[in-house]
């Protein structure tokens, strides 16, 4: 009989992360220009293939991906309104 392997939260939590992130990343077409949101997009792809690849082997790792895409997308966006004139 085959034993089940427990899958632990933290993947769950990361990708949920994951998807909150994926709405500032596309809300940023409001305020920046879109060169910038296509790049935020493509980092998220990035991260989300990382994060699917990560899920099982290693889930607690996970919820670091969705942080490190905030800590990139909030000084962006900070520095570009104040002194790039994005939302203007």
């Amino acid at each position: 009989m085959a034993r089940a392997k427990k899958v632990s939260q933290w993947g769950f939590v990361g990708m949920g992360g994951m998807a909150c992130v994926l709405f500032l990343d596309l809300g940023t077409a409001n305020i920046a220009p879109w060169w910038v949101t296509l790049l935020f997009v493509l980092l998220w792809v990035v991260l989300f293939l990382v994060a699917l690849s990560w899920f099982l082997p290693h889930p607690k790792w996970v919820p670091w991906l969705p942080l490190l895409a905030f800590v990139v997308w909030l000084p962006t966006i900070v520095l570009g309104t104040r002194h790039l004139g994005w939302g203007a």
